[in-house]
């Protein structure tokens, strides 16, 4: 069995998916993509398929080496992000090869359904607490918000308040049995970080989310050491390598991301390494849906996962959602907050390709918002 093609597709609301086909058949799909710069990675995965071509497809682990390592120039989001998605893809097929679940390719299940959140916004706080209910309806035991829209890099008094106010509803609603994470977004500088977290601690948060941005993941330990606040982060980092300072500062939860932090071969390595820190794994994924069946095969075979994030009905999504390039959706059918396993081979999913086919004609041109304070200077989104 060789590989025989590559393919991508830029398909609507923001994302990128990739198909490879082996001589005989069988197709594997994966998502490589960073958010924003979806057509850059499109060109990194093209480049990368020229190795790939003619291959055999099971020999993951060795085309894993020599696509993050055979170019002198390593890492980075792009690259992390072309290879996680070829990996996505590479792993699928085995699975179909052996009739087996990803999950069972790795060691096998250690539970038998996974807890998922869903997120709830917070930006603007109007309709939180509208937002909550309607997912405790759903069945959701816990969401996720952010702390805050744009900000001061050190909160005043007033905005430090609005951040309480917002965690206290959200707290309110959710009441003692569920769970809120809030996530920073590296909105904050590390001494408002310090300020706002000290303030929402009573507030009892399941983690905060990128207190820092990761330019300042050298300032971590000194503010674990400042809170009783889980941290958690991992969304903007690429490779266990990324992952070894912050948890040797004292992160409570390690978020990366299966379409960016090298797929599934390196995010096992990476919660492995989590685990010798007693950190937990939270997979970060507000993206698509093979990038959220990559992130279930990993957390039915790992013994330190604690949640798992979705993209269904998240704000992005407005010209498709998670579900719509799923011949079958009821793998992400969430049962009391939770998704179930199943014995379905590969990723455990069936790509639309008709309709993936027909939105790549369409495509996307999708960025990030860009932000300014009242001053004209630049705020982080």
């Amino acid at each position: 069995m060789k590989i025989a093609r590559v393919e991508t597709f830029l398909v609507p609301p923001r994302w990128l998916f990739c198909r490879i086909e082996t001589d005989d058949g069988l197709v594997g799909w994966g998502e490589p993509v960073v958010e924003g710069r979806a057509e850059v990675v499109r060109a990194a995965v093209e480049v990368l398929a020229e190795y790939l071509v003619g291959r055999d497809p099971l020999r993951i682990q060795d085309h894993w080496q020599v696509l993050t390592k055979g170019g002198f120039y390593r890492g980075g989001p792009v690259l992390s992000s072309a290879v996680a998605g070829l990996d996505h893809a590479l792993w699928d097929i085995a699975g179909k090869a052996y009739g087996a679940p990803v999950h069972a390719l790795l060691g096998g299940a250690v539970r038998d359904t996974v807890r998922v959140y869903a997120w709830v916004g917070g930006d603007e706080p109007a309709r939180l607490t509208e937002e909550i209910g309607a997912q405790i309806d759903a069945g959701f035991t816990a969401v996720k918000m952010n702390a805050a829209g744009r900000t001061d890099p050190l909160t005043t008094p007033a905005g430090t308040a609005a951040v309480v106010e917002r965690v206290a509803a959200a707290r309110e609603v959710l009441g003692p049995h569920r769970d809120v994470a809030v996530d920073f977004h590296g909105r904050f500088s590390p001494a408002g970080a310090r300020r706002v977290l000290h303030a929402i601690a009573p507030l009892h948060p399941l983690f905060v989310e990128e207190p820092l941005l990761p330019e300042h993941g050298h300032l971590t330990a000194a503010l674990a050491a400042s809170t009783p606040v889980p941290l958690a982060t991992g969304e903007r980092l690429y490779g266990r390598a990324e992952f070894l300072p912050v948890l040797s500062a004292g992160i409570a939860v390690a978020q990366p991301d299966l379409s960016h932090a090298g797929g599934i071969t390196e995010v096992t390595r990476i919660a492995a390494l989590a685990d010798t820190f007693g950190a937990q794994l939270a997979p970060h994924c507000p993206l698509g849906p093979i990038s959220l069946a990559a992130s279930l095969q990993v957390a039915f075979c790992t013994p330190n996962f604690l949640i798992q994030e979705q993209s269904l009905g998240i704000h992005y999504n407005k010209d498709a959602d998670l579900l719509s390039y799923l011949v079958d959706t009821e793998p992400f059918r969430f049962t009391g907050g939770h998704a179930r396993r199943t014995a379905l081979p590969g990723l455990g999913v069936t790509v639309d390709e008709a309709a993936v086919r027909a939105a790549d004609r369409t495509g996307h041109a999708w960025r990030n918002p860009v932000w300014r304070q009242a001053d004209g200077s630049f705020a982080e989104w």
